[in-house]
């Protein structure tokens, strides 16, 4: 790890950042880091509209700059379910539209603490829902043709979306991509997960950190145990999608995410499993500071059929 991703990594670990109390500031240093700054002729601002208009939620659509690929990407962004938004996921959506070679559509859910559970995930599974049911709205002829994905807390609700769409006799979709994904609900010294204490003060997402997030998403601790909170507390893990799991080496969330991957494998699901050597939380948006971004889409693309395509 290169001695400026350390010093920059040590300076987000601060103990003295109190997500709780000072989130809206970090959403605004978000979007001053990673500005809002669209390419016109590759990004559409569009919404999905329920109840007869009166319930809409934006989905921003990013287009490869070259030869388009067959099949699209629906994203749900990270952020702990409290930040991050689909300005601030825009260079990160570009990159993966051209990485893919195909179209992704970044939802706009709700967000916690002004909107804790259900209302974030309740975003993104009628975004899902919609677009399974009707794939001729994004351009599409089969709704196999849309693989879910999404990063840490997104990561988390493509997971569980899909549970719910398999849960309540809905489309599920063929495939489903989980970078570093929250999976489960104990982020203190007590989880059973090597990885939370090992990587949980150093690296950027800190065991602090997970908790206050969980805090304003969950606010009632029991609750936190309900597998459209924490997938892998569920009871039935058959019948999910094609699932590729990439973690982060120094990522307190690699134990679970891999145990996630190894819980549906068991259950009968295709499971690939990736993780980054010396990688931390959050690359898919940090600067290119080593190959972990690389190494992550040619995995991606190999897991898509996108290869030399």
């Amino acid at each position: 790890m290169k001695k400026l991703q350390k010093m920059m990594l040590k300076l987000a670990s601060s103990p003295r950042i109190d997500m709780k109390r000072h989130y809206r500031i970090v959403r605004r240093l978000q979007q001053a880091v990673s500005p809002d700054v669209k390419e016109e002729y590759r990004v559409l601002d569009k919404v999905i509209r329920f109840d007869g208009g009166e319930y809409s939620i934006p989905v921003r659509e990013f287009y490869p700059k070259g030869k388009r690929n067959r099949g699209a990407i629906l994203f749900f962004h990270g952020g702990g379910w409290v930040i991050g938004d689909i300005g601030s996921y825009t260079p990160a959506c570009l990159e993966m539209a051209e990485e893919t070679g195909m179209a992704v559509f970044s939802v706009d859910y709700r967000l916690a603490p002004e909107h804790p559970y259900p209302a974030g995930l309740n975003d993104c599974y009628s975004a899902a829902a919609a677009l399974m049911e009707n794939p001729d709205w994004i351009g599409l002829e089969d709704a196999d043709e849309i693989t879910l994905a999404g990063d840490s807390a997104g990561g988390n609700l493509a997971a569980v979306v899909s549970m719910m769409l398999r849960d309540r006799g809905r489309k599920v979709p063929k495939r489903q991509i989980l970078i570093y994904p929250a999976t489960y609900w104990d982020h203190s010294q007590d989880s059973p997960f090597r990885s939370v204490v090992e990587n949980g003060n150093d690296f950027g997402l800190t065991m602090k950190k997970m908790e206050e997030y969980m805090d304003m998403y969950v606010p009632d601790v029991e609750r936190r145990k309900d597998p459209y909170i924490s997938p892998i507390m569920a009871k039935d893990m058959k019948n999910l999608p094609e699932t590729l799991i990439i973690t982060a080496e120094l990522d307190p969330l690699r134990d679970e995410g891999e145990a996630y991957g190894e819980a549906l494998r068991s259950a009968g699901n295709e499971v690939s499993l990736f993780r980054l050597p010396d990688a931390v939380h959050g690359f898919l948006t940090h600067p290119r500071l080593d190959d972990s971004l690389d190494l992550a889409y040619r995995e991606i693309r190999a897991f898509l059929g996108t290869n030399g395509e």
